[in-house]
């Protein structure tokens, strides 16, 4: 197998600008140092390779899918508890209600570049852990609020705490899984959203039979779901490795093997030294810039639904028993929308960006059908009401290609958290457009969801253009630069290194 051989101490930086500039450092890849220490190990076959897959699959998959099943859960336990009685037990109007859903995704968006900066600096897995220790002591005390004030300072420690699971769960993807394999996986923890809907709906109409005098059921919810967080962020502190290099589930020699087969990614594994080059040019970065566009208008729908869905169901004229068993739909077809898209993406070699237009579609469909539908057709409206949780499910992909297309340790952080800033705008757009006064209709709200579905589709196309228009001046630029040994491994971002190419998510693995 291929090692650093000492050369670390001075790379070559293949620049757009300057082709032939020299760094001397040996700030590279940790992957490039832990080679360069290691023996020869025997190379790896293909059987060799299923095995190990499949030997981090069930070290990694599950464990990645709990966290991301019980973010989304707890952030949206709001939701259920809105038809449980929350607002009149704690005195709150609606829109003060609807504030507590921004409240949450102001301190998200605040909270996501620092804690970018410290997932870089400190090990990602007990970092990872810790959070969500202290996210399940936030919902646990969500029991114990009898006010506007408590709920709003909940909200705020959440949003702080919460920021780092989908960034660190983008780079746990990456330093694991080649490019052709990661929108199946993303895929596979992203889908625990509409897990979360399913349990999340079911939870709350099950507590709702809950007749005690002590608790309202909705403290319950709250108190149980808290402390199964709690356990979980023990497990991941314990069982989730930080690194292929640090992984106690791994022989020497699968370690090694763990790396070299990520050397086609091109984006490196782990580098602890933040990089402020790396910061502004994902800044300047058109790609970058037209995802985050894509996400605020894809998540306005998204945190409409995910914050209203069950008052919007429960303004069919449904019980608030119904509208707990009818907010499964949402949940399965979350799942279904996330899986059709992993499964098309390996079977067909779909081009990611594709799907995500045809997904967006399902969001102008939906909204289309909220909106226009007429008011007595409760079997069109809850139709619709279902159809806009597609839109939801290219998030998977989204964040595919920021662990994919963005090369450089601070650089991917960086993008990871522009893309949950962006994340965080589009939730807090979403809910502020449903207002008492349109109550219960909320027709503005459902007009705005399909009006951003629709600008989603449109930049959706120009960003597809962009990637075809950057590999096409790439590959004319590259024949003319000589390739260097192991510079996946110098911590070049995609923008220095001209051997690098955005993918559209053509992914065959299955």
């Amino acid at each position: 197998m291929p090692r650093g051989d000492g050369e670390i101490s001075s790379i070559m930086q293949v620049d757009e600008a300057e082709p032939t500039k020299r760094i001397a450092t040996r700030d590279v890849d940790a992957a490039l140092k832990f080679l360069d220490n290691q023996g020869t190990v025997p190379s790896m076959s293909d059987s060799d390779e299923k095995r190990l897959l499949r030997k981090i699959d069930w070290h990694i998959m599950p464990l990645l899918t709990c966290c991301y099943f019980l973010q989304y859960l707890d952030k949206t336990l709001l939701n259920y508890a809105n038809v449980m009685g929350i607002k009149q037990d704690t005195g709150i109007t609606g829109n003060q209600f609807s504030l507590l859903a921004t409240i949450f995704y102001i301190s998200f968006i605040v909270c996501e570049f620092p804690t970018g900066y410290l997932m870089q600096r400190f090990p990602l897995a007990r970092y990872l852990g810790a959070n969500i220790i202290l996210w399940g002591i936030v919902v646990s005390a969500n029991a114990g609020a009898q006010n506007w004030a408590t709920l709003a300072a909940l909200r705020v420690l959440l949003g702080c705490f919460v920021a780092v699971v989908a960034p660190a769960l983008i780079l746990v993807t990456g330093m694991w899984y080649k490019r052709s394999e990661q929108p199946l996986r993303m895929g596979i923890w992203y889908l625990s959203t509409g897990l979360g809907q399913i349990v999340g709906a079911l939870a709350s109409y099950g507590f709702q039979f809950y007749r005690g005098q002590d608790f309202k059921s909705w403290q319950i919810m709250f108190l149980l779901f808290g402390l199964l967080t709690i356990v979980i962020g023990v497990v991941t502190v314990w069982i989730l490795p930080s690194s292929p290099m640090t992984a106690t589930f791994l022989s020497h020699q699968e370690k090694v093997w763990a790396i070299e087969r990520l050397r086609e990614n091109r984006t490196g594994i782990q580098n602890k030294h933040f990089k402020l080059h790396q910061v502004f040019e994902c800044f300047r970065d058109p790609q970058a810039l037209l995802i985050c566009l894509i996400n605020i208008l894809s998540n306005i729908p998204n945190g409409s639904v995910s914050t209203y869905q069950a008052a919007i169901i429960e303004g069919f004229g449904f019980s608030s028993k119904e509208t707990a068993l009818l907010s499964v739909g949402s949940g399965a077809v979350a799942i279904v929308s996330t899986l059709a898209v992993a499964w098309f993406s390996g079977r067909f070699n779909a081009n990611g960006l594709g799907i995500i237009f045809l997904v967006a579609c399902g969001g102008v469909l939906g909204g289309g059908l909220v909106s226009f539908s007429p008011k007595d057709n409760q079997g069109l409206q809850l139709a619709g009401n279902f159809l806009t949780n597609f839109i939801g499910s290219s998030m998977a992909l989204l964040y595919a290609y920021s662990a994919s297309n963005f090369a450089g340790n601070t650089k991917k952080v960086t993008m990871n958290a522009m893309l949950l800033v962006a994340f965080g705008i589009g939730n807090i757009v979403g809910p502020l457009t449903f207002q008492d006064s349109d109550a219960p209709r909320y027709m503005p709200a459902r007009i705005t969801i399909l009006a951003t579905s629709c600008a989603a589709c449109l930049l959706t196309l120009v960003l597809m253009g962009y990637y075809f228009y950057e590999n096409r001046r790439r590959q004319r630029l590259a024949a003319a630069i000589e390739h260097h040994e192991n510079n996946e491994f110098y911590d070049l971002t995609d923008k220095e290194n001209i051997q690098f190419r955005t993918v559209l998510f053509q992914s065959d693995y299955i």
